[in-house]
């Protein structure tokens, strides 16, 4: 069966997908899964049949809604589609697509423009948090132009701002220790804006600033960092991450420029050509988390404002982090960095799943 429903074709930081208003697509449940999947071409490695770029990076979903939550604007639910196969994932973030969701809102009618700039507050469903999100708007309308640019992403547009709110009251530590030896390697599970696992990159036998293709091509690395994954994933309390994208593995090392650390992240199966949003925010929480492999590679902390710049292979993502001390520990309460967003296109999408919307 074919059928249209609408659709907003949009890049979020250097990701791309769909945004769809919720009630554009079926209740929560295998029917919008199917509607999902055909939509983006899957399962097939060029998804060629839909939206998608044959890509983790460009097979992503987010779905907004006005929000009934007290003190937020609109809840934000992502969804990873696999490539090449018929899974929708729900359970890990993505901070890129976020920073289209404000803009999606405003031109939707759910959020009102204020004069200059708008701040909306972002509940994320999957992971239970809520982000401020800050965008241009002058005239009262929302611009997509403007002078910013984010390593990863061709040209220069508006920015883009959030400000990933308080995480304290999560267990950022889920295993109980900073650091876990999972196969004779240290290793710190860590639940921030991304469930993660670290890994110091010489531990791995690696310098840490190698190119994704290198990496990928190292597939007894490979298989072992899978090996390493599907381990923390089960200390982590995620049961068997087999068929699951969390926890994101990271291998850090030192930067060779002050207060930045450089990073590989993984989508989990290969390395991220640039670096996840929620992976930088929860590389960055660690890195001032005392004890862990990202704080290992630190310099002296202390309360205050700090800035961070998480390197990887297209550049980095420069995140501000407010810290104070709490219990004699430091805690990160608030981190925030600049992406940018670009509507490519609105219309019909046309899906054939033999599900109706």
């Amino acid at each position: 069966m074919t059928t249209s429903i609408p659709c907003v074709l949009m890049r979020g930081g250097t990701s791309r997908g769909p945004y769809f208003l919720a009630d554009w697509l079926p209740p929560a449940g295998p029917w919008r899964d199917q509607v999902l999947i055909a939509a983006m071409g899957s399962p097939h490695l060029l998804q060629v049949d839909g939206l998608g770029g044959g890509n983790s990076l460009t097979s992503k979903v987010a779905i907004v809604n006005k929000s009934s939550r007290a003190g937020c604007d609109i809840d934000y639910l992502f969804a990873q589609v696999s490539v090449d196969a018929g899974r929708v994932d729900y359970k890990p973030n993505c901070g890129n697509m976020l920073s289209g969701t404000v803009p999606f809102a405003i031109e939707q009618g759910i959020i009102k423009a204020a004069i200059g700039t708008t701040t909306a507050r972002v509940y994320n469903v999957n992971t239970d948090s809520m982000i401020d999100v800050i965008v241009q708007t002058p005239g009262g309308k929302i611009t997509y132009e403007g002078d910013t640019e984010i390593d990863g992403v061709a040209g220069k547009a508006a920015p883009v701002l959030l400000r990933f709110l308080d995480d304290t009251s999560k267990n950022l530590l889920p295993t109980g220790h900073a650091i876990d030896v999972i196969d004779g390697v240290a290793v710190t599970c860590f639940a921030g804006a991304m469930a993660v696992m670290l890994i110091h990159a010489p531990d791995l036998g690696l310098r840490g600033d190698e190119t994704p293709a290198e990496l990928d091509a190292n597939l007894p690395m490979m298989a072992r960092l899978e090996i390493i994954r599907r381990k923390a994933g089960l200390l982590m309390g995620l049961g068997d991450v087999s068929e699951m994208v969390i926890p994101k593995p990271a291998i850090l090392s030192h930067s060779k420029s002050a207060q930045s650390i450089t990073s590989r992240y993984f989508t989990p199966l290969a390395c991220h050509t640039s670096h996840a949003v929620t992976g930088a925010v929860s590389v960055a929480t660690a890195y001032f988390t005392e004890g862990t492999v990202a704080h290992r590679l630190s310099e002296r902390l202390g309360a205050g404002a700090h800035r961070l710049a998480v390197c990887h292979p297209a550049g980095k993502i420069e995140l501000e982090l407010d810290c104070v001390i709490e219990n004699a520990a430091l805690v990160v309460k608030h981190v925030s960095l600049v992406r940018t967003a670009r509507k490519i296109m609105s219309g019909e999408l046309f899906i054939s799943t033999g599900a109706s919307t």
